[in-house]
């Protein structure tokens, strides 16, 4: 039985602009066949299930043969697999997607094309930089400056300098002076605004906008993986620049928190201009055989997480019964995040520390329930003895420290956590566990490259553990901890 080959482009970094179907066929994959120049973040996406195999190429270091690229395609389809070859860009812009296909169209494999957002028009976007502008040009023209070997670059310059429009070369900053070289010899003004643009769209953007006659001088530093843009939109760069406007912009954050919990969080820092690679190194599953026995004789509910209230509330109406059966209860919940998850369904909790950690929680719930009561505790099943421990201090109170489920430890495919903190990179935790499993996710109990942004005290007592530098929010929130990542921001911006 053969399977399907889906010819993906991932854009040029950021995962925002993945699309709708190229997320949709890679949540499905069962093989991934990847590239170098492919986001972090939209690797992140790729299913824990799925077969991983990279077949990156950069300059002068392959990887793979494209022979060997496109036998590992049919030889997955043939085995009846979903395989997602996932490349960046655009797959038939310089992409050297038609050669792929070549080889399963002969063996009548099914494939399907994902277009993807190409980087000749999506970096200059986020540059400031139209690639048309009615004011100043009519048309684009997007060039190959990839050298066959050793040989000379096969570019009619003449011809692009008469188009008038802007000129746009990919995969060829090693070539940038040659570039501007026959541009300027084909009759182009040396005073013609040129810019090239390193690694857009991620939070390691960086431009030089010059002239084409200083350009090779002035962007002298600039590495692969860049585009060159030539034409007079380049200048409009100045003015129209926004992607650094934005507050957290420049910055990296790896949140580690479950997929199903981090959408708030990713979201906020997103739109405030961070890039965000989700690495969730905790799995919070269900206890499958999780008892209810002595909830209906106890006074107090307690929940200490907001996936707990949620696994707490599925579980009751698993066992066909609802939110009438706990009219009898006072409910406490742990933070701000646990007692929102309980008002989104429906439930104001009776006490809410001010405090986000579990002593506070148990010296909270010591000074109000009464003895000859019953608290029926729904948590992990790794819970912290704090809350138990204060309450058993209160003469004639029973505690019915119930697990409803469990944190299991996970890492991400593809991804090594600690090649991720290259610049400016902030690791984000709500949790301990999130850390516990950030660094079993590591391979390391030594952590001091590590910079963290902690929800509270306890999760940055356990980051410290590591040698991690910790940063703890004010407010153990999601809205907290973004306020404490703008704040780092701000300071980090003063020192420069």
């Amino acid at each position: 039985m053969s399977g399907i080959v889906y010819l993906v482009g991932a854009g040029p970094s950021d995962v925002g602009l993945l699309t709708c179907r190229g997320r949709e066929v890679l949540s499905e994959a069962d093989v991934v066949v990847y590239d170098a120049l492919v986001g972090e973040a939209i690797l992140a996406l790729v299913p824990p299930r799925a077969a991983c195999i990279n077949v990156g190429k950069r300059s002068h270091n392959h990887t793979r043969t494209q022979q060997e690229i496109n036998e590992i395609l049919l030889e997955e389809a043939q085995k009846g697999n979903r395989v997602v070859r996932l490349k960046g860009g655009d797959p038939f812009l310089f992409g050297r997607g038609g050669e792929e296909l070549e080889l399963l169209a002969r063996h009548g494999v099914p494939y399907e094309i994902v277009p993807g957002v190409t980087s000749a028009v999506a970096v200059p976007a986020y540059n400031g930089i139209p690639v048309t502008h009615r004011d100043f040009c009519s048309s684009v023209h997007i060039v190959t400056a990839h050298r066959r070997g050793d040989g000379p670059l096969d570019i009619d310059f003449g011809a692009l300098a008469r188009t008038g429009g802007t000129l746009v070369f990919l995969m060829g900053v090693t070539a940038l002076p040659d570039v501007c070289r026959g541009l300027l010899e084909a009759g182009m003004d040396p005073e013609t605004p040129a810019a090239v643009l390193h690694r857009g769209t991620s939070a390691r953007q960086k431009r030089v906008v010059s002239t084409l006659a200083r350009l090779p001088e002035d962007a002298r530093e600039m590495a692969a993986p860049s585009i060159i843009v030539v034409g007079k939109v380049c200048a409009l760069a100045q003015d129209f620049a926004w992607a650094e406007k934005r507050p957290l912009h420049g910055r990296r954050y790896l949140v580690t928190r479950p997929r199903t919990r981090a959408s708030a969080l990713v979201k906020r820092l997103r739109d405030l201009g961070g890039e965000v690679v989700e690495l969730p190194t905790i799995e919070l599953r269900p206890v499958a055989d999780a008892s209810l026995d002595g909830l209906d004789a106890s006074a107090w509910l307690v929940l200490t997480s907001p996936s707990g209230a949620d696994i707490f509330l599925d579980l009751l109406r698993a066992r066909r019964r609802d939110v009438r059966s706990l009219a009898h209860l006072q409910i406490a919940a742990l933070g701000a995040g646990t007692a929102a998850a309980l008002e989104a369904r429906g439930i104001v909790p009776d006490l809410v520390p001010p405090t986000y950690s579990a002593a506070a929680l148990g010296e909270a719930l010591a000074a109000r329930v009464r003895p000859g009561e019953t608290v029926f505790l729904a948590r992990a099943r790794q819970g912290s003895p704090d809350v138990t421990a204060r309450l058993a201090a209160v003469e004639g109170v029973t505690v019915l420290d119930t697990a409803i489920y469990e944190t299991v430890l996970t890492r991400p495919p593809i991804l090594e956590p600690l090649q991720l903190l290259e610049g400016d990179t902030w690791a984000v935790f709500t949790s301990a566990s999130t850390v516990r499993g950030f660094a079993a996710a590591a391979g390391s109990d030594e952590l001091s490259a590590v910079r963290a942004l902690c929800i509270g005290e306890q999760t940055a007592a356990q980051a410290r553990k590591y040698g991690m530098a910790v940063r703890v929010a004010e407010q153990a929130t999601v809205d907290g901890l973004v306020d404490l990542a703008i704040q780092c921001a701000k300071e980090e911006a003063s020192w420069i």
